[in-house]
């Protein structure tokens, strides 16, 4: 059960200034002595960050409010420094897990190539969890396979031991080595083919090349493969130019990125305000070993370098997490010093905790951009395409609004306007859940000027529309135009009207719907500040939980409705900037005033010029040359001004020149516009 946050807010004067961890818990259960943990923070003034907990519970974020709403009572612990805040934050959130701290998980272990440097015949291969002394370790790789195919190509170049204890000890014993052996892609030290010197020898040279030394040993080939040709050893020729092929594959599997032996992670986030994609890749040497990445929920307002702190302090905390001498970062946190601090103790020494300007490493930043920003659409997308997902939205909806069956049909209005200029309207529709493009419309708003006035406006035409729709219908067709036998437009009602707005937008829709008697249909808004959901006649909102699939469609069907709507608001105002006075010209089509426009490169050349001149434009006759000289001077043009010309583009003829071809985009008809 929820409480008040104001019950168990410390008394003023009691929350020092100094840096911080604090823990807010909720109510003890039975037989608990103190509640369970539900959220760990750190702070570099507890007082300053603690009192914003406690403000008006309306100005805080939905995820925050739910957070304090839940918890029962905040304690906190001091101490010196911020880098042991950090220390201190990253421990409680391991040892207690809150529900309300974002959780960075993978769902697996990432591998690495390992070389077992501490044994007699060191060995190669694909090692995963705790690091242990005498393994030299190079990654971390997104998948195995990659380590696989990287070992495939370089075994021909560095013939070394991947075999485990016992196949190596077993072929030892029986005097033959194993099938790489004799195919020349282990140097077999089993059965004593090469010492353990000359092993060990190849094993360096390995480890020199996945260090990023590549230069040297590519240059070390083409000479003894140059050696063996003058030499006419033509076989052993070929096989180093083989290898040396190899060599360079697996060099281009690497990734090259920099040139300078760079050590570092690259991180970027995408993020709305539900959820947050992290992706970073991993750049060892020079060159990208591995990428991971994340889709977590937000869970509070949180800005790029909230992110940072928050993912840097978790995957980094592990005791055996790779550390790099750099992590590059989209923004800086605030605490961004203690942070490099903190990092530079578990490392060892210095990391630089740093933003890129510019370079190599500003394009491989935004190349990590682009990844996290596709990795949370394609979360999205598939969160969408869910049918389990989908249907459990639905069921959310009508428990939360309180209606009879799910909203099987769903229409979203919003309004486009700049200052009550070029006001238009969009409808989109989702059905089962998705979106139905077929079914957008958009309309262009004769009377109002303001949001709520336009909205009413728009929900008036629409619901007269299937009100007219339902009148002439068929009663053996429902849904058919009698005259045309087509689908009617606007005949289907939803279940579920939402438009995008608060309390005063939800109020004019309602009252469009009321004085149309329409009673069947319900009605929400939902305001984007806070993401509250409105109904008529209610004084407060309906707060659905932030990892709600109910509030996850609502949110996509809105921003649908919103990216409709603007992208017909600025063809609209593009069309009315883009004017001119030759628009006027009855009969003078889109095609031939650009050739007239192109022909003298302005108005101003087109008003000096003579008829005789202006026809030497295809397409232009001497009447349609006076009619447009006329109407540059400001005069009407002459009556017949338009010659038979006209025709030939398309454009019909009027009887009466002076009178202007109807607009298309009329304001007094709603358009069709399948959704793009």
């Amino acid at each position: 059960m929820r409480g008040s946050s104001a019950s168990y807010r410390p008394a003023p004067g009691t929350i020092p200034e100094s840096p911080g961890v604090y823990r807010f818990r909720a109510a003890p259960g039975p037989g608990e002595a103190v509640g369970r943990v539900i959220y760990v923070g750190k702070a570099r003034s507890l007082r300053q960050r603690l009192n914003s907990y406690f403000a008006d519970p309306w100005t805080l974020h939905p995820r925050t409010q739910q957070m304090v709403t839940t918890a029962a009572s905040v304690d906190w612990v001091t101490v010196a420094t911020e880098v042991e805040a950090l220390q201190l934050e990253y421990a409680w959130i391991k040892e207690y897990d809150p529900r309300f701290n974002v959780r960075y998980r993978d769902d697996k272990s990432y591998p690495f190539l390992a070389v077992t440097l501490d044994e007699a015949f060191p060995r190669l291969l694909v090692m995963r969890g705790a690091k242990r002394k005498g393994v030299r370790y190079f990654g971390p790789y997104s998948h195995a396979w990659a380590i696989r195919e990287t070992l495939d190509l370089l075994m021909r170049v560095f013939p070394a031991r991947t075999c485990s204890a016992g196949v190596f000890k077993r072929h030892g014993q029986i005097g033959r080595p194993c099938l790489l052996g004799d195919i020349g892609k282990c140097s077999a030290p089993c059965v004593g083919r090469v010492s353990a010197e000359e092993h060990r020898s190849i094993v360096d040279d390995f480890c020199d090349f996945m260090a990023g030394r590549t230069d040297r040993m590519e240059r070390h080939l083409e000479r003894e493969m140059l050696a063996a040709s003058e030499e006419l050893e033509f076989e052993r020729a070929a096989r180093l130019r083989d290898d040396l092929a190899a060599l360079r594959r697996a060099m281009e599997k690497q990734s090259v990125v920099f040139g300078d032996g760079t050590d570092a992670d690259v991180m970027a986030f995408a993020d709305d305000e539900l959820q947050a994609a992290v992706q970073v890749f991993h750049v060892r040497t020079g060159r990208v070993r591995g990428q991971r990445g994340w889709v977590v929920e937000k869970t509070e307002d949180v800005t790029p370098g909230d992110l940072v702190h928050q993912f840097c302090s978790q995957i980094y905390g592990a005791e055996d997490v790779d550390i790099p001498r750099e992590v590059l970062v989209p923004e800086l946190p605030t605490d961004g010093d203690a942070l490099a601090d903190w990092l530079s103790a578990k490392r060892g020494s210095r990391v630089q905790l740093r933003v890129p300007q510019r370079g190599d490493k500003k394009a491989l930043m935004e190349t990590v951009a682009r990844n996290a920003a596709e990795a949370l659409v394609q979360h999205k997308l598939r969160r969408a395409g869910d049918l389990t997902a989908r249907s459990q939205a639905l069921e959310e909806l009508a428990d939360a609004l309180e209606l009879p069956a799910a909203p099987l049909r769903i229409e979203c209005y919003d309004v486009s306007q700049i200052q009550g200029t070029d006001v238009v309207a969009s409808m989109v529709v989702f059905e089962d859940g998705l979106a139905r493009k077929s079914e957008y419309r958009r309309f262009a708003v004769r009377g109002g000027t303001d949001d709520t006035a336009a909205m009413n406006e728009v929900l008036h035409r629409r619901f007269a529309r299937y009100l007219q729709a339902a009148e002439n219908a068929d009663p053996d067709r429902p849904g058919i135009d009698p005259t045309t036998g087509r689908p009617a437009k606007f005949a289907y009602p939803p279940q579920l009207v939402v438009v995008d707005g608060g309390q005063p937008q939800v109020q004019a829709a309602a009252r469009a719907l009321d004085e149309l008697g329409i009673v069947d249909v319900a009605l929400c808004g939902l305001a984007k500040r806070m993401e509250e959901v409105w109904l008529p006649d209610n004084d407060f909102p309906v707060i659905l939980p932030r990892s709600s699939e109910a509030l996850y469609l609502l949110q996509r069907v809105r921003d649908e409705a919103h990216r409709f709507a603007i992208t017909f608001h600025r063809e609209r105002r593009s069309k009315r900037m883009t004017a001119s006075a030759l628009d006027s010209v009855a009969g003078l089509g889109e095609i031939r005033r650009k050739a007239l426009l192109r022909h003298f490169g302005s108005l101003k050349r087109l008003a000096a010029a003579t008829v005789e001149e202006i026809t030497e434009v295809p397409g232009i006759g001497p009447r349609t040359a006076a009619a447009v000289l006329a109407i540059l001077a400001g005069d009407e043009p002459p009556r017949g001004a338009i010659e038979e010309q006209a025709g030939s583009t398309g454009q019909v003829t009027v009887g009466d020149p002076s009178a202007s071809v109807p607009d298309k985009t009329d304001t007094a008809r709603d358009q069709d516009a399948p959704g793009t």
